[in-house]
């Protein structure tokens, strides 16, 4: 550790620039959509490998948009909630907005992801130099004064190939849980959107729909089997789901919070229920809990009134055009809401039993296998998380 020296995060750096946005009232800065164009709210801790949104050629030459080489650090300055100060590094040539802060690292004298991993400790610190009144964010000039603690360059890169180690299991689950996700939409969509399911060929058709399938709506085979409850007995869950843990576009979540978290209007989940989230369901929150725990009324608590219909209302409910219902339906201005007894009422069709059964054994098996994979991404991350703070201030050595 007496190795160690303290130095500014801008004296590593052979670039410092913001980022900037082109105007999405010229659509040709944006078509052909061709360059990676980064926000605030995808910088969370991660290696960037895609964005929400493109470019142009034209947008990147004709606006302040600038091109921010791979395995550049990217810090974000402002955004909102709790957004400012997060981190991440692009593994990608990529653009983004004015409110990110994006160090491109002399790797002569610093290694770009022990400086990454240095800053995944310092939120806090960075929270604190925040500076303005009405909205207070970080800038360059605070972010480039920030002190940081720099060993020698090889110990720096053995200390940034064990973490790298954790991230990439992490990343590689984290994939194969998008592949899987992937797999059961397709195969949704496949059966009950395309009608193309195991002896279609064979099928008789009665008013656009197979022979012994009904026209019927949600509530016929869905009902509400959370339940409310009080503080008091929240320890006897396992985590606290509220909306805001749960992911967006995916079936599966990873960052449950503590029960301790639990304050208000709680509902009761048990594993298999399946949890939408019914505040500005636009935000496709959607995904199947994998143990008993609490969430909030902002979240619908569902389950299948035959056990042969769960997983093919599990894919419902995902469903792009549930969503798309759910948004349509919705009540408020400012926090749209869709309501139980109105989704409830969303005409679908209802397959057979056999046919139910048939595609919910395959599904079941891709559940199942993003349980484990989930489970080993939370194992992975926490015992990264336990190790990070102690390589960063020398504790370990290495």
């Amino acid at each position: 550790m007496n190795q160690w020296k303290k130095v500014k995060l801008g004296d590593l750096c052979k670039r410092v620039t913001s980022g900037g946005t082109p105007k999405s009232s010229n659509n040709t800065f944006y078509n052909p959509p061709t360059i990676p164009w980064l926000k605030t709210k995808e910088v969370n801790y991660c290696r960037i490998r895609e964005t929400e949104t493109y470019i142009s050629e034209e947008g990147l030459n004709n606006s302040s948009a600038k091109l921010i080489e791979p395995n550049s650090i990217i810090v974000a300055m402002y955004g909102q909630g709790d957004t400012a100060g997060r981190v991440a590094i692009n593994k990608i040539p990529l653009t983004t907005n004015q409110a990110c802060c994006n160090l491109t690292i002399n790797q002569d004298i610093a290694d770009y992801e022990f400086v990454y991993y240095q800053l995944c400790t310092l939120y806090a610190k960075m929270v604190s130099l925040k500076s303005g009144a009405a909205q207070p964010n970080l800038n360059a000039v605070i972010i480039k004064s920030l002190s940081i603690s720099l060993p020698p360059l090889p110990v720096q890169h053995r200390i940034a190939s064990i973490l790298s180690r954790y991230d990439s299991l992490i990343e590689n689950y984290q994939h194969q849980l998008k592949l899987l996700e992937e797999a059961a939409q397709r195969l949704y969509k496949q059966w009950f959107v395309d009608l193309k399911f195991p002896g279609y060929e064979k099928t008789v058709f009665v008013d656009g729909i197979p022979q012994g399938w009904e026209k019927g709506i949600l509530d016929n085979i869905a009902f509400e089997s959370g339940k409310k409850v009080d503080k008091k007995t929240r320890n006897s869950y396992k985590y606290y789901l509220p909306i805001d843990c749960l992911p967006k576009h995916s079936l599966t979540y990873l960052n449950p919070a503590n029960i301790n978290l639990a304050e208000s209007s709680l509902v009761s989940f048990e594993e298999n229920d399946i949890i939408f989230g019914a505040m500005r369901p636009y935000f496709h929150k959607v995904c199947f809990a994998q143990t008993r725990g609490l969430t909030r009324t902002t979240c619908f608590v569902l389950n299948s009134r035959e056990k042969e219909y769960y997983e093919y209302l599990l894919m419902l409910l995902f469903d792009d055009s549930t969503i798309k219902h759910a948004t349509s339906i919705s009540v408020g201005t400012t926090m749209p809401y869709t309501r139980w007894k109105e989704l409830k009422k969303m005409g679908i069709i209802i397959p057979t039993k056999d046919i139910a059964t048939s595609f919910g054994q395959i599904i079941n098996r891709i559940t199942d296998i993003l349980k484990k994979l989930s489970l080993q991404i939370r194992h992975l991350t926490e015992a990264r998380d336990r190790l990070l703070p102690k390589l960063m201030n020398g504790e370990i050595e290495v």
